[in-house]
């Protein structure tokens, strides 16, 4: 389900850190300036230095905290997608929608996002928590890969190479 997300894995394949880069970006900017433009994120673009004075942490650490929260998101997704294919289904079926495991999960990443004064990411969760429309919560969901993936595409990188390694040993 999500799309963006095997863009990204081939970057992965290829080994081509720079391309994940650009291509995040790429998607990243189309998303924010046309689907979720309401959202007013433009503008934005991360520092630490706000984490660094309000914390009272040094900058070398908060990196780091950042490089995990990457790394906390990526292996999200996989979860995220599961649940939200599971609210497609039951939309598809005429089902109930239960959206508290999907809130649960962007709850846990929000609180962290906040702790990091990562602004962009506060906002997308708090939209993934909030929203009912299945095809705008994927779009959230894009964004926020994307967004995070900008944050340290390096860690991202071999966040997703370690998830393709330990993928391949259970088959």
């Amino acid at each position: 389900m999500i799309k963006k997300l095997e863009l990204l894995n081939k970057s992965v394949e290829r080994e081509d850190i720079q391309s994940m880069l650009e291509e995040a970006s790429r998607i990243y900017t189309t998303l924010i300036t046309n689907e979720l433009a309401d959202l007013h994120l433009s503008e934005y673009e991360y520092s630490p230095k706000q984490a660094v004075e309000e914390l009272g942490l040094d900058e070398e650490l908060i990196n780091e905290l950042v490089a995990d929260y990457v790394s906390q998101i990526i292996k999200s997704l996989v979860q995220f997608e599961f649940k939200l294919k599971g609210l497609q289904e039951s939309q598809d079926n005429s089902n109930s929608l239960n959206y508290t495991p999907f809130r649960e999960l962007a709850h846990k990443n929000l609180g962290v996002a906040r702790n990091l004064r990562i602004k962009n990411a506060e906002i997308l969760l708090y939209e993934l928590m909030t929203k009912e429309n299945l095809d705008y919560l994927m779009l959230c969901l894009e964004a926020l890969e994307v967004s995070t993936i900008k944050l340290n595409v390096k860690h991202a990188y071999n966040t997703l190479k370690l998830i393709e390694v330990k993928g391949s040993f259970k088959t």
